[in-house]
């Protein structure tokens, strides 16, 4: 029987015709006022994290087999001779869904970060403007700490700094709902990524999917714990 397979778009204002070509099952969650009547509408926040999460948690006990997160427009970061065409990306979703791979990110580069999210570009004047928290870094080690109650490493591997990637429904649910609940109230509590919490969480899906059981089971698991940490 062939996996099932549902693509969540993140879209603000972007041109997603390419959707269709892709050929799988997709959902729009759109911040832009688009006016598409097959689209769920969401308040413009929290970038496409605050999207994703929502999806989860929505969707949490219906997930698909496999799970393609991609913002509206995915295509400049995701081949190393540039800006992809569709059918590069059609071929490394192909490629994931055939292995049914537990986690891919979609970049076709990785970053080694330390605590402040460094290196990033969220000084760059070119940038300035384009977002609340332009010229402060990363609440990396921070928000690492407050997902998974343990310091941060000295530097950690962003695989899916980009926000696109590819994830199997049981990866996703290696993790209570509780945790992806509290995922989300992180990210609403900075709704317009003054502090670039948002930027945070593009630097920490692979851990978020790692499939580590062991990460705050006590934290956000009723039946081994209290409960997640205090939201406030």
């Amino acid at each position: 029987m062939a996996a099932a397979v549902q693509v969540i778009i993140a879209r603000y204002r972007e041109d997603i015709a390419w959707a269709e070509s892709l050929g799988y099952n997709y959902i729009v969650y759109d911040k832009g006022g688009n006016n598409d009547p097959t689209a769920r509408n969401l308040k413009n926040i929290g970038r496409e994290g605050h999207t994703y999460l929502t999806h989860i948690v929505r969707e949490y006990d219906r997930l698909a087999d496999m799970n393609i997160f991609l913002q509206g427009d995915p295509f400049d970061h995701i081949h190393d001779q540039g800006r992809a065409t569709v059918d590069i990306l059609r071929g490394q979703l192909e490629e994931a869904i055939r292995r049914m791979a537990p986690f891919k990110g979609l970049a076709w580069f990785k970053l080694k970060c330390d605590a402040l999210g460094r290196p990033h570009d969220l000084r760059k004047p070119g940038n300035r403007g384009r977002w609340a928290g332009w010229g402060k870094d990363i609440p990396l080690g921070e928000t690492f700490e407050r997902l998974f109650g343990a310091p941060m490493p000295g530097q950690i591997i962003a695989r899916a700094a980009t926000g696109n990637f590819c994830v199997t429904g049981e990866r996703i649910r290696t993790r209570p709902k509780a945790f992806y609940e509290y995922a989300l109230s992180l990210i609403e509590a900075d709704a317009q990524d003054e502090n670039n919490t948002g930027h945070a969480f593009e630097r920490l899906w692979q851990h978020v999917f790692n499939g580590n059981t062991a990460w705050n089971r006590d934290r956000y698991d009723p039946v081994h714990g209290a409960g997640p940490p205090d939201r406030g």
